[in-house]
């Protein structure tokens, strides 16, 4: 997506578009370099990061699986409507598994519709984060995404003062994206979606298929 060509209606997320993108830039810079399959310490990749995380699944899960995603990635999308259901059905909910989904935004639209995610509450976050991967397409890639934003977190009971307070929440704003640069520079994401399974790293788009061969040996470990 080319965010040049986003018109942000909102003056707050105009401000926020220069600086994120700031940030962003001088991400790969600093990032070590760590292949396909390169194995992040687990107590390393479990440390508290600037946001809490919202798990899915038992704590004591023979599996921990960490996905750094982007709001307004297609491939995180197609993730979430094709493999992520199996994956929750198949082993978050029979407790074989652990997941959480942390910020990794790609640009100022992902930042913001994170944090509206945060907003939310954790008791809602990650039903609004499916809702918003579901319906990407219509406000990621519209000529008016604040807008379509709005409209469509009234929907989970968010109004309009809440949702402009939320996009101007500062330390929300430096928070998402201290999650991403903590990404970048220890663990050595710069794509999303990446995933790490008991600490190794996947990248790129997975199929129910290739979660099966990644999930296979780490639960016949146990």
């Amino acid at each position: 997506m080319k965010t040049e060509k986003i018109s942000f209606s909102r003056r707050v997320l105009l401000g926020a578009a220069g600086a994120a993108l700031a940030v962003f830039a001088g991400l790969g810079a600093a990032a070590p370099a760590r292949a396909q399959n390169a194995v992040v310490p687990v107590e390393q990749l479990m440390a508290p990061p600037a946001l809490p995380d919202v798990w899915l699944g038992p704590a004591d899960a023979p599996v921990t699986i960490v996905e750094y995603a982007s709001m307004t990635c297609s491939h995180c999308a197609a993730f979430h409507a094709t493999t992520f259901p199996a994956l929750k059905s198949k082993y978050v909910d029979t407790g074989k598994a652990r997941f959480v989904l942390r910020e990794f935004p790609l640009d100022p639209l992902a930042t913001a519709a994170f944090m509206l995610a945060r907003c939310s509450g954790d008791d809602k976050r990650n039903a609004v984060v499916d809702l918003l991967f579901s319906q990407q397409k219509n406000w990621a890639f519209t000529d008016k995404p604040v807008e379509a934003l709005a409209t469509l977190l009234k929907q989970t009971g968010m109004g309009q003062e809440a949702f402009e307070a939320c996009l101007k929440n500062q330390d929300l704003y430096n928070n998402v994206n201290k999650v991403r640069d903590q990404a970048s520079k220890d663990f050595g994401v710069s794509a999303t979606p990446t995933f790490f399974f008991n600490g190794k790293k996947q990248s790129g788009e997975l199929s129910p298929e290739a979660l099966d061969k990644l999930m296979e040996p780490l639960l016949s470990k146990g």
